[in-house]
C-alpha cells in the first residue's frame, strides 16, 4: 500500500518532463562541447545534432542575455519579442564548471551540473571531464531520454 503513492508520484514526474531525443551543443570554453558531443553520441544518451533547429534541447555553459538571444534566433517564439524588452537580471561573471541543458520549447533548465574546472585543458583531461558529465546526465535523465 505504501508503494502506490510513490509510484503515482514517479509517474506524474516522468510525464511532466519532456522526452529529450536530440541536443545541440553551443560552443564552450576550451572546446568542451566537442568532447561532450562525442561522449553523448557514444553513450547513446541523446542524438547530437549539427542543426540547432532540429534539437529538443540545447547544452550551454552560460545562461546570460547572449544565450537568450541565441536561443530566440534558433527557436523563435511569439513571446521572444516581449522578452527582449525585459531587463535580464540573471548575470554570471564566470561560467567555468557550469553546464545547463535547456528545453528549447519551454526555455526551462531541465538539467544542470557543476564540476571544478580542470587546471589544464589537455585533450585527455577534457575527455575525462566530458565522460563524468555524461554519466551524471545519463543517471539523472535516464528514462526521459529517447535512445
Amino acid at each position: 500500500m505504501t508503494r502506490l503513492p510513490l509510484l503515482a508520484l514517479l509517474a506524474v514526474s516522468a510525464l511532466s518532463q519532456p522526452a529529450l531525443r536530440s541536443v545541440y551543443l553551443l560552443p564552450m570554453a576550451d572546446g568542451l562541447d566537442q568532447y561532450l558531443a562525442g561522449q553523448i553520441a557514444r553513450e547513446h544518451v541523446m542524438q547530437v545534432v549539427a542543426d540547432p533547429k532540429m534539437a529538443d534541447a540545447v547544452m550551454t555553459d552560460r545562461l546570460n542575455p547572449a544565450f537568450a538571444q541565441t536561443l530566440a534566433k534558433l527557436h523563435p517564439r511569439d513571446e521572444d519579442d516581449e522578452a527582449d524588452q525585459l531587463h535580464h537580471s540573471f548575470k554570471s561573471a564566470t561560467a567555468k564548471g557550469s553546464l545547463f541543458l535547456v528545453d528549447v520549447k519551454s526555455r526551462q533548465v531541465i538539467w544542470s551540473s557543476w564540476d571544478k574546472p580542470a587546471r589544464n585543458s589537455s585533450g585527455a583531461r577534457l575527455n575525462d571531464e566530458a565522460g563524468r558529465i555524461v554519466r551524471k546526465l545519463q543517471s539523472t535523465l535516464g528514462s526521459n531520454t529517447a535512445r
